[in-house]
């Protein structure tokens, strides 16, 4: 009895036993089954390279026929068992059910992996080129030369960088051209910054920086006055034209560096009429029937020395039968017989109006607790109001309608 019950534990104990193992078996592989994954295996349908490449060159040969060559847009073969939707021609869309795709090993840019590959479009480069900069190629008729420069402002230490970049197509009296540039920040004219001479050159590269120590709150008011000289063999300076640049329409920072150009023009060189001169530009609009004024400049103005000066300024006025209609004013610039403005105002004006309207400017200088003085004053106008310059101005000015024209005038002191 005591074998018997001896065997029957035994069998009982290896029964459990292989009970448990088989257990653990089924929840191991239950187990593994949770953290694995199914490779898909998508058929590639492979097509002959040679009958790829045959059709990327005859879609090239038609390209050459429209006027700028496209890049075309290859699906690989990896992606060809995938579903995809068409749009239009050549276009195609992979669909959202498939979001997933698994890299390739391998290095991506080999030849041979271009087999099995179609073209599903094409791209074109001209959409995703950069603007041509046509500053170095249009130059308008009767140009005098062109200049390049940037500047840039630190607040901190006060300072005003200015960096001279190069000159173009310059016009010399001479068939060589050997320039030098005087920098100068008006209204102080009796000091400048002057560059290195460029010997024998039409486009001469200066790539000079320069300083000027400004206050921020004298900056906006300060003006920027480029001389391009030319030195004959004689040693003499010949001005080839200038640039003038005023500094309050432009926004300062030491993160903003402004790179600019302006063409030369020709500086004045008569001199300064009685009470001083006037330039300013005028252009009317017939189809909105809009007036516009740009104020330029004033030259040797005749300040009034009784008290300080606070500001020198100009106004413009509108009127119709020696009727008053509008007036608009520049900003007051301290007393500084050379002031520049570079300013525009517009005013509304009927067609049938232009044969009775007229244009007053007038210089004032004010004063601190005294009335404003009167510098000097012009007036354009048709044949009812001016003579001279003056209808000559307005007369060209209704000539070319939708075009600036720009003149000097002398002031006189009517009132």
């Amino acid at each position: 009895e005591q074998a018997v019950a001896v065997a029957g534990g035994v069998i009982g104990g290896i029964l459990l036993f292989v009970l448990l193992g088989i257990t653990a078996y089924l929840l191991w592989k239950k187990f593994c089954r949770l953290f694995s994954y199914e490779k898909l295996i998508n058929p590639v349908k492979t097509t002959n390279a040679n009958a790829i490449f045959q059709g990327q060159a005859n879609s090239e040969i038609q390209l050459k026929s429209t006027r700028s060559r496209s890049v075309p847009f290859i699906i690989p073969p990896t992606l060809h068992g995938r579903d995809w939707i068409h749009l239009t021609n050549e276009e195609h869309v992979q669909e959202d059910s498939d979001p997933y795709m698994t890299p390739q090993p391998g290095p991506r840019s080999s030849f041979h992996s271009l087999a099995g590959a179609y073209v599903v479009g094409t791209i074109n480069p001209d959409l995703y080129r950069f603007p041509e900069d046509k500053s170095e190629t249009d130059f308008p008729d009767g140009n005098i030369g062109r200049l390049w420069f940037s500047i840039e402002y630190e607040q901190e230490s006060e300072r005003l960088l200015v960096s001279l970049i190069k000159a173009r197509k310059l016009q010399p009296p001479a068939d060589s051209c050997s320039p030098f540039v005087k920098i100068y920040l008006l209204p102080d004219e009796r000091s400048y910054l002057q560059s290195k001479t460029k010997r024998k050159t039409l486009n001469p590269q200066f790539d000079e920086n320069f300083v000027f120590q400004v206050s921020s709150k004298m900056l906006l008011q300060r003006t920027l006055k480029f001389l391009v000289y030319h030195v004959d063999k004689q040693k003499k300076h010949h001005l080839l034209g200038q640039v003038i640049f005023p500094l309050k329409n432009e926004a300062l920072t030491e993160d903003n560096k402004l790179v600019i150009w302006r063409d030369l023009e020709k500086e004045n060189l008569e001199p300064p009429s009685e009470y001083g001169d006037i330039q300013f530009s005028l252009s009317y609009n017939d189809y909105l029937g809009r007036l516009t004024v740009v104020v330029l400049r004033a030259r040797g103005l005749k300040l009034q020395e009784e008290s300080p000066a606070v500001g020198v300024y100009v106004k413009v006025s509108l009127m119709n039968h020696n009727k008053f209609i509008k007036s608009k004013k520049t900003a007051a610039l301290l007393g500084t017989p050379n002031p520049v403005y570079n300013e525009t105002f517009s005013f509304k004006a009927d067609q049938t109006e232009l044969d009775t309207a007229s244009l007053s400017l007038s210089v004032l200088q004010s004063n601190k607790g005294e009335k404003t003085l009167l510098l000097g004053r012009v007036v354009v106008g048709p044949f009812m109001y001016t003579r001279g310059k003056e209808l000559e101005h307005w007369n060209e000015m209704i000539s070319k309608p939708k075009e600036l024209v720009k003149r000097w005038h002398a002031l006189c002191h009517s009132t």
